[in-house]
């Protein structure tokens, strides 16, 4: 009660202030300018009109400003409201002073009477559109229209009162704070604006509070923080709130005006909830021929928590030491996924206890948050494939083995309890040119042709075992053979060699180095043996020497070779191995004579090159060349003309046959005229009439 009383004091107070300031231009005036002229306030409005030779007698209130003039916004009434006056000393009842008003809002919002200086607001002012009119005021001669004093400026101030209500231009607001927050945390600030003067009076000062959302959520009422209220708020049980603000005016007293606004509350997640199976037992049924990486069955664990804080990872961790199974875990459905990494066998184990965690991602606040469960696996029996003893078989052989010769046995077993027998074969894909057999019953592997290491060094061959009873039933297994080497093969020399000595050779020169190749491969590698054949040992002109790294070296014995004598020498040498047996063959090489430089540079090789002219530029053969074509030409033509003379005229008509018949009176002389004539001549004159003829 004292405290409702102390509000009402309060609020009578403020009643009283606003009253005090609405009347202060009714009743103060202060000099106008020069101290020629003064300002009346409204006041003296229904006051007796001053007589002449009366002075009005004025006073300055302290703090006021001459040049300033108040007036109420918002005022309404059947009258324009009078808002000062102007008076000048000059005004001692004379008819022709005359007041003039200019400048903002004069005529239109404010007017003057021109005779006694009031001011009138003439229309309702709002101070949030415009807080203040800057205006001129002039006295002048109502018959002349000349100033009687200088203009002077003077400001109308709109005094305001309350008349806006806050508003929260932002909202409304959507907040979010993590659960279980303390008591106290900061949620958001809302902020509320007043259009009213903040200067003057409270009609702008705001208070905060709360309408609805007690007792989970407090403000502040001066900062408008909005902050926790209760403890412990969970998201799983309750995760949106709705809060309503209040922004009270006049400093939250009675008579002020409020705005409101809502504020939604989000709850985000935390990670405080752990995974939770849905059962306590799983109970799944795994094929033996279930393949690897195959899935066998599922598991899920749920969690209260969203996001992030909702996932898990599953792993089993007790009943796995073989290392047969695996989980995973499926990112979009949140599922465990159990799958095999090894092959399962019903006749070793036909039940599993597996036990399986999830475990949260993100840890919680105490930690990381898990849950275990029990899977129960049952292998089903199913009819499998024959298994070979081993995936790959490795065999060796050797090149000169003979047909029909067992090389290598490969085994498989019906894994099954019933024991079906297996049959074997060979995949002839592999072997195209069927160089091996497989006995059907017992998986011996035998040669049907010969081998040659040096064509095949590997032969891979896939053999498949199949069931009896059940021929669907399918293995393969890799059978690799290596054909091993034996001394088949005679060395002879790494290249066609060319070698040359040159007739200014000297003794002891090296004409060529000669090295050798074995398609074999020996275990303990090549060591070629040379020697000259046996009629060769006392040859005069070439011996070998031996360089130590399976390679020989020829060299000359003298200095006397001449094309002229012979121009080749053949040197037959032996090549032998270290095989056993050794291999051997023999080489001959042709050594040619050829004339060389002093550097030793072959310069000619052929005996001709003394008979023939030598250094014939391609000019001069192109020119020989030339002139055997022209009498080629001249030949061909010659012959041609010659078939033509010797072919029948044709006749058109009667015409044609006077006009070509020519006369000749002279005789011949026999032997006498052919020797007077010029040969040459007589061919021209014939292939001269013969063209006469033809045109």
């Amino acid at each position: 009660m004292p405290k409702r009383l102390e509000e009402m004091q309060r609020d009578l107070w403020t009643y009283l202030l606003l009253v005090w300031i609405t009347c202060i231009p009714y009743s103060s005036t202060a000099p106008f300018a020069n101290q020629s002229r003064s300002l009346q306030s409204g006041a003296t409005a229904g006051h007796r009109g001053p007589n002449e030779g009366q002075r009005i007698l004025s006073r300055a209130k302290r703090g006021w400003v001459w040049n300033q003039m108040f007036v109420l916004e918002e005022f309404e009434g059947p009258d324009p409201i009078l808002v000062g006056r102007l008076h000048t000393d000059l005004d001692v009842g004379s008819k022709n002073i005359k007041y003039v008003l200019a400048g903002e809002g004069a005529g239109t919002i404010f007017s003057i009477n021109d005779k006694t200086g009031d001011i009138h607001a003439m229309k309702r002012l709002d101070r949030e559109e415009k807080a203040e009119y800057t205006l001129m005021a002039q006295v002048i001669n109502r018959d002349t229209n000349e100033p009687l004093e200088p203009p002077s400026e003077f400001i109308i101030k709109v005094q305001d009162i309350n008349d806006n209500s806050p508003q929260f231009i932002e909202g409304p607001y959507v907040a979010s704070v993590p659960e279980m927050s303390q008591v106290g945390t900061s949620v958001t600030k809302v902020t509320a604006t007043d259009a009213d003067d903040p200067v003057y009076g409270n009609s702008a000062k705001l208070v905060y509070s709360i309408l609805e959302g007690q007792p989970y959520f407090s403000i502040d009422p001066n900062t408008a923080t909005i902050g926790i209220a209760l403890p412990g708020m969970d998201r799983e049980i309750r995760d949106e709130y709705m809060v309503v603000i209040q922004a009270k005016d006049m400093g939250g007293h009675m008579g002020g005006l409020s705005g409101t606004t809502t504020v939604t509350v989000r709850l985000t997640d935390i990670n405080d909830n752990p995974p939770k199976f849905a059962k306590n037992f799983y109970d799944f049924v795994f094929p033996e021929d279930l393949g690897l990486g195959k899935p066998g069955g599922k598991v899920k664990a749920t969690d209260k928590d969203v996001g992030e804080n909702a996932k898990s990872i599953y792993s089993i961790i007790g009943g796995n030491e073989k290392g047969v199974f695996e989980i995973t875990t499926d990112s979009q459905t949140q599922e465990g996924i159990l799958m095999i990494k090894k092959p399962l066998d019903f006749e070793m184990q036909k039940h599993f206890n597996l036990t399986v965690e999830a475990t949260n991602v993100r840890y919680g606040p105490t930690g990381p948050y898990k849950d275990t469960t029990t899977v129960r696996i049952a292998v089903e029996d199913s009819d499998e494939p024959p298994i070979f003893t081993r995936p790959t078989y490795v065999l060796e052989v050797h090149e000169n083995t003979a047909i029909n010769t067992v090389i290598g046995v490969v085994t498989a077993r019906d894994p099954d309890a019933t024991g079906s027998p297996i049959r074997y074969f060979i995949d002839r894909h592999t072997d195209l040119e069927r160089q091996f057999n497989v006995n059907v019953d017992d998986g011996k592997i035998t040669l049907a042709k010969p081998l040659d290491r040096e064509t095949d060094m590997w032969h891979n061959i896939t053999v498949t075992a199949s069931e009896v009873r059940n021929n669907s039933q399918i293995s393969r297994a890799i059978v690799a053979i290596r054909v091993l080497d034996i001394n088949d093969n005679a060395p002879e020399f790494a290249a066609e060699y060319e070698p040359f000595v040159c007739e200014n050779g000297k003794p002891g020169q090296v004409v060529e180095m000669v090295s050798a190749v074995d398609k074999d491969d020996p275990i303990q590698g090549h060591y070629f043996e040379y020697r000259l054949v046996p009629e060769m040992l006392n040859n005069p002109n070439f011996t070998i020497k031996n360089n130590g790294d399976n390679s020989i070296s020829i060299l000359t014995k003298h200095d006397s070779f001449r094309r002229q004598k012979q121009e080749m020498y053949f040197l037959p040498i032996i090549v032998t191995d270290n095989g056993n047996p050794p291999m051997s063959s023999t080489n001959t090489l042709t050594i040619r004579v050829c004339r060389c430089n002093k550097e030793g540079t072959i310069q000619s090789c052929n005996l001709e090159a003394y008979v023939l002219p030598i250094g014939l530029s391609m000019g001069a053969l192109i020119a020989i060349l030339a002139c055997i074509v022209l009498l080629l030409v001249i030949v061909v033509l010659f012959v041609t003309l010659r078939r033509h003379k010797n072919e029948p005229l044709i006749i058109k008509d009667d015409e044609d046959v006077r006009e070509n018949i020519i006369r000749y009176d002279d005789e011949g002389g026999g032997e006498e005229d052919t020797e007077a004539f010029d040969i040459q001549y007589m061919v021209h004159v014939t292939l001269v009439n013969s063209t006469a003829y033809w045109l």
